[in-house]
């Protein structure tokens, strides 16, 4: 995970969580989507990834709202692959794949 920068440094945040169904699928979709906290940042963005139990969070910071807004669009991305990815994965090994 990336340091945490200085409170003002990015005035403007958005927390987004996402609820499963249980920690392990919070997990996989955490562990996938953690790797890319640090490499997809930029000097006007950065994100944090944590979980709590069977819940997701993902904070984005931004010093502006264009690049906030940016910064969204990308990690919901970011998650809604990883879930379809280890959906998939759950429907293979269902089917004995």
């Amino acid at each position: 995970m990336s340091p945490t920068p200085e409170p003002d440094a990015y005035p403007h945040t958005v927390s987004l969580l996402f609820d499963y169904a249980d920690e392990r699928d919070a997990r996989l979709v955490g562990d996938a989507v953690a790797v890319e906290v640090g490499e997809i940042d930029d000097d006007r963005s950065t994100a944090t990834v944590r979980r709590a139990s069977d819940t997701l969070h993902v904070d984005v910071r931004a010093h502006d709202l264009i690049a906030l807004r940016a910064g969204v669009n990308t990690w919901i991305r970011l998650v809604e692959t990883a879930e379809d990815v280890c959906a998939l994965a759950a429907e293979r090994r269902a089917n004995g794949n």
